[in-house]
């Protein structure tokens, strides 16, 4: 059902499924990196550290909120239980199971979108100029490494017009070559 839906995309024009929209950020969270310090220089950390949050604890949440609802409903705990208390009780423990299992839904989504977004001129220009360090930095270690399996990552990433998922790889190959 999702995958009819379709959406338009702020970078390129195109359109764009829910669905793809939803891999988009699981890939977008994936990527960036887990570093504390980025939060200083970057307002999308605390945004991604909360996507995460939600996308780890509130499926469970969503569970035990549904079991309980019905649980305490049944009047079990009280000891006048009976199933039909608990049957009376299904659609709103549904309404509240389902608007917390949808968050993490939602997370992904405006994580995907943010993920295609084009980066702002001032962030652009740092884009590359890191990217220009991270070349460099590669191009030494592979001459000392014989190893060209970086190159080709970073060479992905030299685009003239970079969106948010480009700074989260770089990001995260930036962290990657510096252990």
């Amino acid at each position: 059902m999702l995958a009819g839906i379709e959406t338009s995309c702020y970078s390129n024009g195109m359109n764009i499924s829910v669905v793809q929209l939803i891999k988009l950020g699981q890939k977008y969270l994936s990527l960036w990196p887990d570093k504390p310090e980025l939060s200083q220089y970057f307002e999308d950390y605390r945004g991604v550290q909360s996507a995460r949050f939600v996308c780890r604890y509130f499926p469970a949440l969503a569970m035990f909120t549904f079991i309980m609802q019905l649980y305490v409903a049944s009047g079990y705990p009280l000891g006048q239980g009976s199933i039909s208390n608990a049957l009376n009780a299904l659609p709103q423990a549904l309404v509240y199971g389902l608007f917390l299992i949808s968050i993490p839904v939602q997370a992904l989504v405006f994580s995907g979108v943010k993920a295609d977004k084009l980066l702002p001129p001032s962030l652009a220009s740092w884009y590359h100029s890191g990217l220009e360090k991270v070349q460099q930095q590669v191009a030494e270690q592979s001459q000392r490494n014989n190893n060209d399996n970086n190159n080709t990552a970073i060479a992905k990433l030299a685009k003239y017009k970079p969106r948010y998922i480009d700074l989260a790889q770089l990001l995260q190959l930036t962290f990657a070559t510096t252990k």
